[in-house]
Parts: C-alpha cells; structure tokens; sequence
C-alpha cells in the first residue's frame, strides 16, 4: 500500500500565535456547559462535512476518550439513518449540519427541533461550538494540517 503524504503549507499557531491563542479562548469558552460525548459528535461531523482530516483524527481520538462508542462514531456520517443517536444528538446533529452548510440557512424546523431540546444558555454555547469547529476546520484545510503534522 502506497501511502500519500500531504505537505502542510503553514504552521499557522507559530505564524500568527495572537490569531490561534484567540481561536484556542473561544474553543475553551465555547465547550462550557456541553456534554463532552455531545460535543465531539458535534466537532467530528462538522470536520467530515469539511474533509479536515487533522480534526476528524482529533475529535475522535477526544471522542473515544471521553467514552464514545466506536459504532457511534462510525455512524455519525450517515446519522439520520442510523438509529444510535439520541433526541437531543440528532437535533445538535441536524444544526450542524445547516450551520456549517451556511447556503440554506438555518431552516424553522431544525431551529425549533434543536430549542426543544437545548435550553437557550446550552443553545448559544452549541452555537458557538459549531462556529468554533467551523472556524478550526476552515484555519486547518486551507493551510492543510494533516494528522500527525506539529
């Protein structure tokens, strides 16, 4: 097997430290009050949609340390088939998945499904988590951080 390597572009934390430490403050304050399962789901599926390999490696190495089961995270990608997620899961899922393909918007429904089941101060904090991944995703793919690069 041939194995393909990806040559990083930047080392973007030591170009513009200011940039990433503020990045690195808003992830931290993002995960406040969330369930750390909850919000590893959350990161993965945004990073799929995204194709950024370092942080799908990332999140679900945090994932399976904060006692995901690996079914769930090999399902994530097909989530609304599968039958593994909880009420709650799915409607985080269903926002992330809008957020993060901006193009339609954030439609009644999987805004009323996720406030359903997310009091407001939980709401804004997930909010915040998907625009944070969205932020990482976009910062990592452009400058084509790979798994393992430092």
């Amino acid at each position: 097997m041939t194995t393909f390597h990806v040559a990083q572009r930047m080392d973007f934390a030591q170009v513009a430290p200011r940039i990433f430490k503020a990045v690195l403050a808003l992830d931290a304050a993002a995960r406040v009050g969330l369930d750390p399962v909850l919000l590893e789901l959350v990161q993965i599926r945004a990073s799929q949609i995204n194709r950024c390999a370092y942080c799908i490696d990332y999140h679900t190495s945090d994932a399976r340390r904060a006692g995901e089961r690996e079914e769930r995270i090999y399902q994530l990608s097909a989530w609304e088939e599968s039958s593994v997620f909880t009420t709650k899961e799915r409607a985080a899922l269903a926002l992330t998945e809008a957020m993060t393909q901006l193009a339609g918007g954030v439609s009644d429904e999987v805004w009323d499904e996720v406030a359903d089941e997310f009091d407001e101060t939980e709401l804004a904090q997930l909010i915040a988590l998907i625009f944070t991944v969205n932020t990482w995703n976009r910062m990592n793919v452009t400058t084509r951080k790979t798994p393992g690069a430092l």
